[in-house]
């Protein structure tokens, strides 16, 4: 029988991956050449392969443990992987070396440099940099606009209101002079979207955005965000990307750009759904299956690499 080696399996794009898995409570380890999770249920372990060739990121949460031969063969698949507290939030890891943003990438000598050479090309021009940046905030609009129409929600009453508050702020964005300008517009946009999609759904009349907080819209905000940051993490790796190359989350934050890949998609998708989910009274599974389900159907990360490949080929 012919033996697939896991260093073979890269050649499904990352783009076109569909598994996206945060686990906890169970151990991660290589059986019979298949990288499993193992379980305990009445005194038995149980065996669930992760189709690691079809698979992008991988976040380990409470009480989980991994092999080194897992790790080997999850790098060699090209598999992001990140350590998390329960729920998927807060992320975190002991790596601080080599890799940024709290993900343990796998390595190659052979990564291509084509976009970090066109990124760096543009990345030390203060204004160049300035125009990559609003470039990714008017994606963000673009793609706001798309998809919200596309939840079962009470927006089709409202879209001359939406449409009206993204062009606002497309203008704010455009006429920004610094990139600390564009952050003020920036955290004025998500106040401003927090309460309009906290009306859509009668969730509060005074919704405030705060991490770690213990209702379930705050919740389901973290952990929707921390998925969106583990596909971040990968579009970077893809391109071959340092974290540290942020054009917006500034050049101090050693995982700036993968807050900023993640902006790409944020807003769209994660944000409504976790207003949904709060007033359904889903649990955190049900809204983390909803959120990939999303992924998947709006090809997420196909959107987040062209849209950096672009910046970096016209910043």
């Amino acid at each position: 029988m012919y033996a697939i080696h896991s260093s073979d399996l890269k050649t499904i794009l990352h783009s076109k991956r569909a598994n996206l898995y945060y686990l906890e409570h169970c151990r991660v380890l290589v059986n019979g050449g298949c990288v499993e999770y193992v379980t305990e249920k009445n005194n038995q372990s149980l065996y669930w392969n992760i189709p690691i060739a079809n698979t992008t990121c991988l976040l380990l949460g409470t009480g989980t443990s991994i092999t080194q031969a897992a790790v080997r063969e999850l790098a060699k698949a090209g598999v992001m992987i990140g350590f998390c507290g329960g729920g998927g939030t807060p992320l975190f890891s002991a790596n601080e070396v080599d890799f940024a943003c709290q993900f343990f990438s796998p390595q190659s000598e052979y990564r291509a440099t084509e976009y970090l050479q066109k990124w760096c090309q543009f990345w030390f021009d203060d204004q160049r940099r300035l125009a990559a940046a609003k470039q990714l905030q008017q994606q963000r609009l673009t793609l706001i606009s798309q998809h919200w129409l596309q939840f079962n929600w009470r927006i089709e009453r409202f879209k001359g209101q939406l449409k009206t508050l993204l062009d606002d702020f497309s203008v704010q964005f455009t006429e920004a002079q610094t990139s600390q300008a564009l952050l003020a517009a920036e955290g004025r946009f998500s106040q401003r979207l927090y309460a309009f999609a906290a009306g859509l759904t009668h969730y509060s009349k005074d919704f405030k955005r705060r991490q770690s907080q213990g209702d379930p819209a705050n919740q389901f905000l973290d952990h929707g965000n921390y998925l969106a940051y583990g596909l971040g993490a990968t579009a970077c790796w893809v391109l071959g990307l340092p974290h540290g190359l942020a054009i917006l989350h500034g050049k101090t934050r050693r995982g700036g750009l993968v807050f900023d890949a993640a902006d790409i998609i944020k807003d769209s998708l994660i944000l409504p759904q976790a207003f949904i989910s709060a007033m359904a009274g889903d649990d955190e599974k049900t809204f983390r299956q909803h959120c990939i389900h999303n992924f998947a159907e709006r090809e997420t990360l196909d959107c987040m690499i062209d849209t950096l490949k672009s910046i970096a080929e016209q910043a």
